[in-house]
Parts: C-alpha cells; sequence; structure tokens
C-alpha cells in the first residue's frame, strides 16, 4: 500500500517554530514589563513610599467658647445668630437689669453714707485728742491744789473738809481722764494706719460696689473671643441661670486637624514632622501645609465611655487608632477657612527622626488660650469707687 505525501505538512512544521517565537518574545516583554514595574515600585518605595504615612481617617477640630451667662436674669434682647461674626467683649445677650440696677443704686448710696461716717470718725479722733489734752491739764491743776492744800492743813489755813473736797474732785477729773482716754484709743483703733479708702468700713462698702457693678455689667453677656456664632440656643423671654449654655463661638483662626493613624503607622511618627493636609472641602485643589505637634497619648477606645474588655474567650484583635494632632499654617487657614468636623486626608512625611516621641514640658508659664474681655468691667468698678469717696471728702462741692 502506497502513502502520498501530504502538501501541507512542510508548511505546519514552518508556521510551528514562529509561532513558538512570537508567544516567547511576548513572554518576554511581559516578565520584562512586570520586572521594571517591580524595580519602580521598589526604587519608589525605598526612595519615597517608606517615609510616608498617609490617612484619609483624619477631621476638623478646634476651640469652642460657650457662652453662659455670670448671673441669674431674663433675656430681654439678643444681638447675634448663627453665623455671625462677633469681636471679644461684644455684647451677645442682654438680661433684664432693672433688679441689679436698684441693688447697684443701693451700694452706691450705702458707700457714700459709709464714707461720711468714717470721716466722723477721724473727726472724733481729732475731738477726743483735744479733749484728753484738757482734762489732763484739770487733772494737773488739780493735783497741783491738792498737793499745796496738804501744805496748808497743818497751820489751819486750810480745813480737813477741804481738803477732802479737793481729793474728791481730783478724783472725779481723774476718772474722766481715763474714760477719755479710752473712748480716744478705741475711736483711733478704727482708723489707725488707714486712709478713708483704705478703711475697713469703707472697704466693705467698696466690695458690695464692686460686686452690684458686675452684676450690672453682667446682665450684658459679652463673647470673651473674636469667631463665629455657632449653636444659638437662647431664646427671648428665656429665664437663665449661671452656667447654662446660651451659644457658642468658633475662632476659625484656632483649629488645628485630629489625624487617626494605624499603631502600626506610628512607630517612625515624630513631633515636628512635616505634613501635607488635603480637605474634602476643597479637594486636591487646595494644598495645606502642617506639622505634628502632638501624638495621643491612648487610643479612642480607652477614652471611651465605657473601654474594651478582652478578657473574653472570642477575643478579636483589632488594629487599635491613635489620634495625632496637626498644626495647620494660619495664613493658608486665613485663606481657605475649615469648619469644625471636615474630612481631610493628611500625609506624614517621616524621613526627619530627630524630634521627640513626647511633648516637653514648657519652659514658660503664659496661658495657651487668655481672654480680656472682662477685665475692663472690674477696672470701671474701681475708677467709680474711687469717684464716689473723692466726691464724699471734705471740700468737695456738688453742684
Amino acid at each position: 500500500m502506497t502513502t502520498e505525501p501530504n502538501p501541507n505538512a512542510k508548511g505546519a512544521a514552518t508556521t510551528a517554530p514562529q509561532s513558538n517565537g512570537k508567544r516567547k518574545k511576548a513572554l518576554l516583554t511581559l516578565a520584562a514589563v512586570a520586572g521594571l514595574a517591580g524595580m519602580g515600585w521598589l526604587a519608589w518605595h525605598l526612595l519615597v513610599a517608606r517615609y510616608h504615612e498617609d490617612t484619609d481617617d483624619a477631621y476638623v477640630q478646634g476651640n469652642v467658647v460657650s457662652i453662659v451667662p455670670q448671673t441669674m436674669g431674663t433675656v430681654v434682647s439678643i444681638d447675634a445668630d448663627d453665623g455671625m461674626k462677633v469681636e471679644a467683649g461684644q455684647p451677645l445677650v442682654h438680661l433684664d437689669p432693672n433688679d441689679a440696677q436698684v441693688a447697684y443704686d443701693q451700694a452706691i448710696a450705702n458707700l457714700a453714707n459709709t464714707v461720711r461716717q468714717v470721716r466722723g470718725l477721724y473727726s472724733a479722733v481729732d475731738a477726743g485728742a483735744a479733749d484728753l489734752a484738757a482734762r489732763e491739764a484739770q487733772v494737773a491743776r488739780a493735783r497741783a491744789d491738792l498737793k499745796r492744800r496738804e501744805g496748808l492743813v497743818g497751820n489751819g489755813a486750810v480745813s480737813a473738809e477741804e481738803l477732802a473736797h479737793s481729793r474728791n474732785e481730783l478724783a472725779v477729773l481723774e476718772a474722766g481722764l481715763r474714760a477719755s482716754s479710752g473712748n480716744l484709743s478705741r475711736n483711733r483703733a478704727l482708723v489707725d494706719a488707714t486712709e478713708v479708702g483704705t478703711q475697713p468700713q469703707v472697704a466693705a462698702a467698696a466690695s458690695q460696689v464692686r460686686q452690684a457693678y458686675l452684676n450690672l455689667q453682667r446682665t450684658a453677656i459679652v463673647a470673651p473671643v473674636s469667631g463665629y456664632v455657632a449653636k444659638r440656643q437662647v431664646q427671648l423671654g428665656q429665664r437663665v441661670q449661671p452656667g447654662v449654655n446660651l451659644m457658642t463661638i468658633v475662632p476659625l483662626e484656632q483649629l488645628w486637624i485630629e489625624a487617626n493613624f494605624k499603631e502600626t503607622q506610628l512607630a517612625k511618627m515624630r513631633i515636628g514632622q512635616p505634613v501635607k493636609v488635603h480637605a474634602d472641602l476643597y479637594g486636591g485643589d487646595v494644598e495645606y501645609d502642617g506639622k505634628v505637634v502632638a501624638l495621643g497619648m491612648g487610643t479612642g477606645s480607652a477614652f471611651s465611655l465605657l473601654p474594651a474588655q478582652n478578657a473574653s474567650g472570642n477575643w478579636i484583635k483589632i488594629v487599635q487608632r491613635v489620634p495625632v494632632r496637626i498644626e495647620v499654617e494660619p495664613k493658608q487657614l486665613a485663606e481657605h477657612p475649615l469648619r469644625l468636623g471636615l474630612s481631610t486626608s493628611v500625609d506624614v512625611t517621616v524621613r526627619d527622626q530627630d524630634g521627640a516621641v513626647l511633648a516637653a514640658a514648657r519652659k514658660d508659664d503664659k496661658p495657651l488660650f487668655t481672654t480680656t474681655a472682662y477685665e475692663k468691667q472690674l477696672n470701671d468698678a474701681n475708677e467709680l469707687i474711687d469717684k464716689v469717696i473723692r466726691e464724699n471728702l471734705p471740700g468737695t462741692r456738688h453742684g
């Protein structure tokens, strides 16, 4: 039996090596690309990525200043509403001032009356000193007369009865001298080493004026800091008590970022490391420069109302997160304001390892935050007290 040759066999044998060569070339190209990509990723990781820690579990935080009354009263006017800009010392809410005004007027009258009474004490000291001097002269004269009469009794020039009268007169004058000296000592004890303004009775009356003045001024509730009003709760006619929250003020220049990093990301994080921040409000168009200023002292669960209890048989390990406080450049914050609670993403460059993990103790005792909104009230009260005292001193005319 004769087999005829297949005319396609030679062509098939030629095509198979060509097809394998193309496949091999494609695989080599793919392997080269994968290798280059791996090398690029490794280089990027070694040169860039390992020096960065990022998270999008970060939110804007800031100071929230509560506006609370310092005295009891009924709200008669509200001068600020949500979203309004207010300055430190600006009145926000007014309470009914009538009761405080009556108490203030009574305190002013009491101070004026006390000053005039104390002036009487000073005059009594002067009068008492003069009376004491006069009585001392009378006693000295009576003693001299008694001594002279005692010398004349022997020759009959002075009778025994007259001598007895002289002795009685001297005893009466000496008793009067002792009484006058005691009165002078008591009056002097009330005014010694004092002036009218520092005399204890005047100081007590002045303290009442100071308290009444402050209570009157506190019927106008002022802003302790400059900022924006948020969450107004007070209403007209509301009867408020000291400590009740009426509204809040948010100073937008005092904002920071609280970024919650995984505990595995904190090994190389240090205070002072630079941070790039992006807020979802502005997207990628705005980038803030910041720095790490504090690492949290515990995880969020550690400070929760009900801390986690893991001493159970079904315990499952969960990677914890620790808050990191990031300070943002004030100039950038002013150009692109943020709001409390906004979501952000942060990227910390951890290349620099010179910073501390824990913050050092402060070298000065200056407060971090302070207000001078209430200083003027006390200064004005002291000026008022000085004026009332001056007006009730000798030589002051009232027209």
